[in-house]
């Protein structure tokens, strides 16, 4: 069982997070910010990972803490769950496309923080969701996960259809780097001989 619980609590956010890397792709997902919710529904479906995240933060100011916080605290999870990195793939990619929308994201279990971000949403604003806050989201991940990660935006004139394929596109590039690999023999993927 590749899983981990994380709780974070600061004077701005208290966040659980529980999550099963060799899940079916449920989430129960309460943060607070309905469109985060909507598009961690579309990494724990599209990655096939169990994830429950629960969130309480100073949403009187705005959603920034309570966003950046859960991708920490989800960074932390997954770090946790994946361990010593022995045996996966290491490596995932992946296109998705959601009507005129298309983004590609990669990423790396390289052991080190490196996030390249290439999305410009059409508008500023989705609904009540400031679009500013998925780079902020994705950045407190990758700090935490100790991953490198690029995502690009490749097309795209809807920023919910934008945002959407990142997310998508994110789930199922982790799901690849994450999976066993059955060549690998339970090996480090690095010729240093660890990550």
């Amino acid at each position: 069982m590749r899983s981990a619980t994380v709780t974070r609590n600061t004077a701005e956010t208290q966040i659980g997070v529980s999550i099963e890397l060799d899940g079916t792709g449920s989430a129960k997902l309460a943060t607070g910010v309905p469109f985060l919710d909507h598009m961690l529904d579309q990494v724990a479906r599209h990655g096939m990972i169990d994830l429950e995240i629960a969130a309480k933060g100073d949403l009187h100011i705005d959603a920034h803490h309570t966003v950046e916080d859960v991708g920490i605290s989800l960074g932390q999870a997954v770090a946790q769950a994946i361990g010593d990195k022995r045996g996966i793939r290491r490596y995932g990619h992946a296109y998705v496309p959601l009507d005129e929308a298309l983004s590609r994201v990669v990423i790396d279990f390289s052991g080190r923080p490196g996030l390249v971000y290439q999305l410009k949403p059409s508008r500023a604003w989705i609904g009540e969701f400031d679009a500013d806050l998925v780079r902020e989201f994705f950045q407190g991940f990758v700090n935490h996960a100790q991953v490198t990660l690029h995502i690009d935006n490749l097309r795209g004139d809807n920023a919910h259809h934008q945002c959407e394929t990142v997310f998508k596109a994110f789930g199922r590039a982790l799901r690849m780097a994450a999976e066993p690999d059955p060549r690998a023999a339970g090996s480090i993927p690095s010729t240093k001989g660890s990550l």
